[in-house]
C-alpha cells in the first residue's frame, strides 16, 4: 500500500484520458480499456482528478457514499471544495439525502409512473405516425428528444404550450464551451430560467393542486430526525423538479438515440426484437451497459480511501467511469459485443446504492415502449452515421442528431 501526495506514480505518459477531448469522446472505449488494464487508478494532473475504470472499483465507490461524497458536485467542472447547499438530491449526502429522497419518493410513486404507460404509447403514435411514408427523418429531433420531454411534462404537469420552451432550455443547460465545459453563461442562464419557471408552477400548485408530480412535491410530508413534520421548501421542490425535467429528458433521449445507432449496426438483433417484443426489456439493459447515456460521475473524497493499493487523500476529486465499468471483461464476457440475449447482471449505468436513479423505472419504461413502437412501424432503418452529430459533455454522451433512412 502506498500513500499518494497528489502526484501520479510513474506510468506510460502516452496514456491520456481527457474528459473534454472530443476526439477521444467519439470512441472512448479503447482508452478506457487501457485504463482498466494499465492504470485502473488513473491520475490526470491537468484537471486535477483521479479516475476509476474497473467495474469492482466503480461499484464499491457507489456503495460508499459517505467517503465518495456527492455533496461537492458530480460533474467535473462544477466540483468545488465547498459543499453545495441543500436542495439538490444528486448533490447531497446523508442524512439530508435520506430525508429528501424519502420525501420525494412519496410524490414519485410507482402508481404515478406506471399510469403513464398508455400515455407514452399515445405520444409515440403522435410522433411516429406522421413519419410513415417518408423516406427518412431525424431520429433525435423528430422522436428521441421529443418523447421524454412530453412524458416528463405530463408527469410533472407542465402545460403543453410551454413544453417546447422548457425543452429548449434543457438543451441549453448542457451547453458546453471549450475550456469551460458547462461553466458558461448560456448554461447558467438556462438553469436560472428553469428554476424560475418551475418555482412559478409550484406556487400555482400550492394554491390549486392537481393530479401531477408538482402537486405531489408540494403536498408530500415526512418526519425529520427531530420528529417534526415538514414539506419540501420552495427551493427544494424547484430544485428537484428542475432535476427531473433536465435528467429525465436528456438521458432518455440519449438512451433512445443509442438504441437507434446500435440496433442499426446490428440488424439481425433488431429483427429479433421486431419479431419478439418480449426481448425488448433485456435489450434496454444491454443498451444501458453497452452505451450508457451518462458514462462519467464525479465524487469528492471526505476521508482517505484505498484504491488499487494506493491511499488517496481527502479532498481528492474522483471520476467513476461507468462507461468503462460496463465494458470490463472482469465483469462481463466478451464485453465489447452487443448482445440482447446476454444474461443481465447488475450494471452501474443507473448508479448503485443510495444514489440509484430515482427515475430508473420511468427511464426503462420509456426506453422499452419507445423501441417497441418504433419497431412496430419501422422494423428496418439505415443510419446516416456520417451526418449524425455526437454531443460532447464531460458527463452525458449521446447524439443530438441522427438522420435515418426508412
Amino acid at each position: 500500500m502506498t500513500h499518494c501526495d497528489g502526484h501520479p506514480r510513474e506510468h506510460d505518459l502516452t496514456l491520456n484520458w481527457d474528459p473534454f477531448d472530443t476526439e477521444i469522446d467519439t470512441d472512448p472505449y479503447p482508452v478506457w480499456k487501457r485504463l482498466r488494464d494499465e492504470q485502473p487508478l488513473y491520475r490526470n494532473d491537468e484537471y486535477d482528478f483521479w479516475a476509476l475504470s474497473r467495474y469492482d472499483d466503480v461499484a464499491a465507490a457507489h456503495r460508499s457514499p459517505v467517503v465518495f461524497s456527492s455533496a461537492h458536485g458530480t460533474v467535473l467542472e462544477i466540483m468545488s471544495p465547498t459543499p453545495y447547499p441543500p436542495g439538490n438530491i444528486i448533490f447531497q449526502d446523508p442524512p439530508g439525502h435520506t430525508t429528501l429522497r424519502a420525501l420525494v419518493s412519496r410524490a414519485f410513486t410507482p402508481r404515478r409512473v406506471s399510469g403513464l404507460e398508455d400515455r407514452i404509447r399515445e405520444l409515440c403514435a403522435e410522433l411516429l405516425d406522421p413519419l410513415a411514408g417518408s423516406r427518412g427523418f431525424d431520429f433525435i429531433t423528430d422522436f428521441a428528444q421529443q418523447l421524454p420531454s412530453l412524458v416528463i411534462s405530463a408527469l410533472l404537469g407542465v402545460p403543453d404550450g410551454d413544453r417546447e420552451e422548457v425543452r429548449h432550455h434543457i438543451d441549453l443547460v448542457f451547453h458546453i464551451e471549450p475550456g469551460k465545459g458547462m461553466i458558461n453563461d448560456t448554461s447558467f442562464g438556462a438553469q436560472i430560467w428553469l428554476h424560475g419557471y418551475l418555482s412559478t408552477l409550484l406556487a400555482e400548485r400550492r394554491r390549486s393542486p392537481a393530479d401531477d408530480l408538482l402537486s405531489g412535491l408540494v403536498q408530500a410530508e415526512i418526519t425529520d430526525d427531530d420528529g417534526r413534520q415538514r414539506r419540501l421548501t420552495d427551493d427544494e421542490a424547484a430544485g428537484f423538479a428542475n432535476l427531473l425535467v433536465s435528467a429525465g429528458t436528456e438521458t432518455v433521449a440519449r438512451l433512445l438515440g443509442w438504441a437507434c445507432v446500435v440496433l442499426g449496426a446490428h440488424p439481425e438483433q433488431r429483427a429479433q426484437l421486431a419479431d419478439d417484443p418480449g426481448l425488448v426489456p433485456g435489450a434496454v439493459e444491454e443498451l444501458l451497459r453497452f452505451e450508457p447515456p451518462s458514462p462519467v460521475q464525479g465524487r469528492w473524497l471526505t476521508e482517505p480511501a484505498e484504491v488499487q493499493g494506493t491511499v488517496l487523500p481527502p479532498g481528492s476529486r474522483v471520476l467513476l467511469l461507468t462507461g468503462a465499468a460496463g465494458r470490463d471483461e472482469r465483469a462481463y464476457a466478451d464485453p465489447d459485443r452487443f448482445d440482447i440475449h446476454r444474461p443481465q447482471g447488475q450494471h452501474v449505468s443507473l448508479g448503485l446504492g443510495i444514489h440509484f436513479c430515482l427515475g430508473a423505472a420511468l427511464a426503462r419504461m420509456e426506453g422499452r415502449i419507445g423501441i417497441e413502437e418504433v419497431l412496430s412501424r419501422f422494423p428496418r432503418w439505415e443510419v446516416d452515421i456520417d451526418r449524425a452529430v455526437l454531443q460532447h459533455t464531460s458527463t452525458v454522451r449521446g447524439y443530438s442528431s441522427i438522420p435515418v433512412r426508412i
